[in-house]
């Protein structure tokens, strides 16, 4: 990796101690992990023989080497997830949450910024497993382009469930307010410098001011959109103290509100408000997390029936399927028209492994391809 830029390695130690940051500067020198998390409604083991389990996520499996996931239709059919373990942390904190603080009726719950989508499909699988049907999971992202990056994801991992959109923090004022509010804010990501050579390019002090000031904006415009009763979780993948405990102390100082107990987070190291994955001390790349409850104060006071854009464009049951081999799939994904045997006249619905993957249309000659054109596959095969 390149050289750490000035002030990350200080700062570093001020915040977890010097002998941690050793051990964080240590594992800098070594390849990022890789892991997946696969989804419930669709599959019940992980198809990497090879994956380990993740202790702090019921779905998640680390896998010793990174396989090449454009050319598994799997992936394509929304079976797993290609998540950090680390990042993992934040769902189960939001599992406890839900344990703590079962919310009556229906719960609401917003993913604030979202993209690309792997924290709401993880809080998905959750309140599926404890709701039913009986949840909404608004996902949210404020920037176009990430935004139809969610929308895509929300849409291939298939519950219909999840809504997506596309507001400012502030823009949540004339909805009802939510039980549960997630709130992975943008960061100055240290725990992205195994992965990005740009994060470490872009990293300075003032960046991490600059990122501190905003995480505080977004909190400032969210809170009143958040029940009284309701939980904040609190993410960042950082490793400073002023964008984790400082920003929630700052949250705290600027509200009715108590920081949640969330209990033994191992191997998370216990930091005054949160928990923190550092790398080295976990195979992910480093996350931190702390939940917040609202105890008092004001709400906004949103109407029940605002719509919300549901994405999920579930392959009608009434097309016959047919299952296709490998070869035919990743056809099929890059938007070739296909002649696969036994294909049935008209629409149908292209599978592999008993996964929908779209449709297609059988013209006689040849099978139309019908695969949105945004989720083709591009590399070379």
């Amino acid at each position: 990796m390149p050289d750490l830029p000035e002030g990350f390695v200080p700062l570093l130690e001020e915040s977890v101690g010097k002998e941690a940051a050793g051990v964080v500067l240590d594992a800098l020198g070594n390849p990022p992990s890789v892991s997946v998390r696969i989804n419930p409604s669709k599959i019940s083991a992980c198809p990497f023989p090879d994956g380990t389990p993740v202790p702090w996520s019921p779905c998640g499996y680390i896998l010793p080497s990174r396989p090449v996931f454009t050319l598994d239709p799997l992936f394509h059919a929304g079976c797993y997830y290609v998540q950090d373990s680390s990042a993992m942390m934040v769902g189960h904190v939001f599992r406890r949450v839900l344990e703590m603080y079962p919310a009556p009726g229906s719960p609401v719950i917003l993913d604030l910024c979202a993209a690309p989508g792997g924290k709401t499909t993880d809080a998905a699988a959750s309140a599926r497993e404890t709701f039913g049907d009986g949840f909404t999971l608004v996902a949210n992202e404020v920037i176009r382009k990430r935004f139809n990056l969610l929308r895509q994801n929300v849409d291939v991992w298939g519950d219909p469930r999840v809504a997506v959109e596309n507001r400012d923090p502030a823009g949540f004022g004339e909805l009802p307010p939510f039980d549960v509010i997630i709130a992975d804010v943008p960061c100055s990501g240290e725990g992205m410098f195994r992965k990005d050579e740009g994060a470490v390019r872009d990293w300075s002090v003032d960046t991490v001011r600059f990122c501190a000031a905003r995480q505080r904006r977004i909190l400032s415009d969210i809170w009143p959109s958040l029940k009284v009763g309701g939980v904040l979780v609190y993410s960042t993948c950082t490793f400073n103290n002023l964008e984790n405990d400082g920003t929630v102390e700052w949250l705290l100082s600027q509200t009715v509100s108590e920081v949640v107990d969330i209990g033994d987070c191992s191997p998370a190291v216990a930091t005054r408000y949160g928990r923190l994955m550092l790398p080295g001390l976990v195979p992910g790349e480093g996350q931190f997390v702390a939940a917040v409850r609202k105890t008092g104060g004001a709400v906004a006071s949103g109407k029940r029936g605002t719509g919300f854009d549901f994405p999920c464009s579930a392959i009608p049951d009434t097309l016959p399927r047919l299952d296709v081999d490998l070869e035919t799939a990743l056809s099929y994904l890059r938007g070739n028209a296909i002649r696969p045997q036994g294909a049935p006249e008209g629409l149908f619905t292209v599978c592999y492994g008993g996964h929908p993957l779209g449709q297609a249309k059988n013209v006689g000659s040849r099978c139309n391809n019908l695969y949105p054109k945004e989720r083709r596959i591009r590399m070379s095969i």
